[in-house]
């Protein structure tokens, strides 16, 4: 047990997060499975290859004063943490003239400042042994901004910043980062992102509902991991838009006015 790699997996309890999860218990990892919903992990950990190689961690990105004390739990437990995936998050769905300032905090709080709590609560652990990778789920609209999508895409956009930053000092320490960018993945998303006055969306959007499945993108974001990569898109068609506005800015823009915002 001991020569078996450990992978730390927030937002486990559905979409990306379990798909991970599913993948990674099949390639003989111990798992790490992470969210606020206790019940809901425990009934991934069922489902894995092997979940008596797993760890329930029960996590709010909201409280990380925690993030200490259950980094030592997950080491104290398996010996090292191989691969920490900050999956967890939220989104919104609201114009920027009907969203208060809280939801806008709250956006942060969860996508940006718990996020990198964990990572710093991890990287000692990391820098001790002399190795590890931690992956971020950013978003294509942490690429560019989109309708509805103001605070998310900051908070995405914001993530960049760090994790570009965390790549070039810690390498030098063996430690490596992969930043991901889904595009339209069919996960349930869109039913937990908060409107402009916080309430929760409730819907299940076309945009997600028509985009790749879960598993295909875990199985890229996986490969991506493997291959060392610091960034890796993954969507359908609409990952090229990357491309285009970096290309043809005038072009990009009169496109993504027609897009649909869900």
């Amino acid at each position: 047990m001991a020569n078996q790699k450990v992978v730390w997996i927030t937002g486990a309890s559905s979409g990306i997060g379990k798909e991970l999860a599913l993948q990674y218990s099949q390639k003989g990892y111990q798992v790490v499975l992470s969210s606020r919903k206790k019940e809901a992990l425990e009934l991934v950990q069922k489902e894995l290859a092997h979940p008596e190689n797993t760890l329930v961690l029960p996590l709010d990105l909201e409280n990380s004063s925690e993030f200490g004390s259950l980094s030592q739990q997950v080491f104290d437990k398996f010996g090292r943490i191989d691969i920490l995936i900050n999956n967890g998050g939220i989104s919104q769905r609201s114009e920027v003239s009907e969203t208060d300032m809280e939801v806008y905090r709250k956006l942060m709080e969860i996508n940006f400042f718990g996020n990198i709590a964990l990572t710093k609560s991890v990287l000692p652990f990391m820098k001790k042994q002399g190795s590890g990778h931690i992956v971020t789920i950013s978003s294509i609209a942490g690429k560019f901004g989109f309708f509805l999508r103001s605070g998310y895409a900051s908070t995405k956009h914001a993530l960049q910043g760090f994790y570009e930053s965390l790549y070039l000092e810690e390498e030098k320490n063996g430690i490596r980062v992969t930043i991901a960018y889904p595009g339209k993945i069919n996960t349930p998303i869109s039913q937990s992102a908060i409107k402009g006055d916080g309430s929760v969306h409730g819907e299940q959007d076309q945009n997600q509902a028509t985009g790749m499945p879960a598993d295909q993108c875990a199985k890229k974001l996986i490969d991506a991991v493997e291959k060392n990569k610091l960034e890796v898109l993954i969507g359908g068609k609409e990952i090229k838009a990357v491309k285009v506005k970096r290309l043809f800015p005038k072009l990009f823009w009169k496109v993504i006015k027609k897009q649909s915002a869900t």
